[in-house]
């Protein structure tokens, strides 16, 4: 019995083998990859690496407002008089932990007794008051039921928030205060007009534009491939009525959709998804419907239809497969305006609203230091939004070039 081995010639290369190598050779393209791939992974970790943690880095510190890029600052952490549970490493990563301290920006201490006495800082001209803080207040979160302090020469009792007896001596205190509760902090973006760290706002910032352009996109290419694939297909009158949809859409300017649409549904960062993915399916109907026209008349769609394979599935299991390099293309693009519309609304005040921090809206907040010193808080935004977009852009002609068939390129 004789066995027939098939040998497969290394020569041969698939056509989704040959535009990926098309890709790689296509260098704007791979660092546009690269840029939203460093942009994904940021979004992803959001606020295990971001400096300030607490939810929607909304750490307001009035003191320290529009400093620049580097600015450090000396911080006594004191304990707030709230019980603050912990959060998991997974929740912490998504909606961040808030802060059982309050940050208190001073440019000198000194102990006395069982007090810490800090000059305040209230910034570069101002004279900082002095506050007098007591030891345990710093370090504890002191009962609301039993506030006093008992002193017994250098050692202090009192009572927790959870009305857990302590006794530490003063030395001990001031010990573990230097040690823990002085602390530096290094603002690498600056800070805004709240006080707000710059950087954790952008990182943060990174995942509403991200989530944005991937649920808009979603949205789009469902509906617009449904459209699309049905005008194309079925034409007459079906093709009739879903064009004449199209174009009375098409018509329509997109950001007076958009503001129609959310006048509906409000505002919100739901919302603002529905808003815009609404907005963006016209174009994907279209160059569906034209690819799909195309490719129902060719002889392995007659083969499928003789065979009694029913409409859906030559649709979904036979044309659609075919017309995927085109909807990469405009996924990509889409992706690319979805950003710059969140970013539009959110300047406008109809996206995502405070505190969530959106590039768009850090603009809008900023734009008066425009003609300022403190014009690094509209430049960071916007040059984020500049480069992200354009990372699209690119990818998305890299995808273009990289399909097309006609373009000859030696390996």
């Amino acid at each position: 019995m004789s066995s027939v081995q098939e040998n497969k010639d290394p020569g041969i290369v698939s056509p989704s083998m040959r535009a990926w190598k098309r890709l790689l050779k296509n260098k704007p393209a791979v660092l546009g990859m690269i840029v939203i791939a460093i942009a994904f992974i940021i979004a992803i970790l959001g606020y295990t690496i971001t400096p300030d943690p607490t939810p929607d880095a909304n750490n307001m510190i009035l003191q320290i407002g529009t400093k620049p890029p580097g600015f450090s600052m000396q911080m006594l952490k004191v304990k707030r008089n709230k019980k603050v549970e912990k959060v998991s490493f997974v929740t912490k990563m998504f909606k961040g932990q808030e802060s059982s301290y309050k940050f208190i920006p001073f440019n000198s201490y000194k102990f006395e007794d069982e007090y810490i006495i800090i000059e305040e800082y209230m910034g570069e001209q101002t004279m900082g008051s002095s506050d007098k803080i007591a030891l345990v207040d710093v370090v504890y979160a002191r009962s609301i039921n039993q506030p006093i302090i008992n002193a017994e020469g250098d050692n202090l009792t009192f009572y927790d928030y959870a009305d857990k007896q302590h006794s530490r001596s003063i030395r001990d205190l001031q010990k573990e205060i230097e040690e823990n509760n002085i602390v530096i902090n290094t603002y690498l973006l600056g800070t805004d007009k709240f006080g707000r760290d710059l950087l954790s706002r952008m990182i943060i910032g990174v995942r509403i534009s991200l989530s944005v352009g991937f649920i808009a996109v979603l949205i789009s290419l469902v509906i617009g491939i449904s459209v699309g694939a049905m005008a194309g297909y079925y034409r007459g009158k079906v093709d009739d009525f879903l064009m004449w949809m199209i174009n009375v859409i098409w018509s329509i300017p997109t950001l007076l959709l958009i503001f129609a649409i959310t006048l509906v549904l409000g505002k919100g960062f739901i919302q603002i998804f529905i808003a815009v993915g609404l907005t963006m399916w016209v174009e994907v109907a279209r160059i569906i419907r034209g690819q799909v026209i195309s490719i129902r008349e060719v002889e392995f769609i007659e083969a499928s239809k003789s065979l009694g394979y029913g409409n859906s599935r030559i649709i979904i299991r036979h044309i659609l497969p075919n017309v995927l390099g085109p909807v990469m293309v405009i996924a990509a693009a889409n992706f690319a305006s979805a950003i710059l519309i969140e970013a539009g609304l959110s300047f406008l005040g109809l996206g995502v609203q405070p505190p969530t921090p959106s590039w768009g809206m850090m603009i809008s907040e900023h734009r008066a230091y425009l003609i300022s010193n403190q014009i690094f808080l509209a430049i960071v935004p916007g040059f984020a939004i500049m480069i992200l977009v354009l990372a699209f852009y690119v990818l998305g002609n890299g995808f273009r070039d990289a399909l097309d068939i006609k373009t000859k390129i030696n390996y």
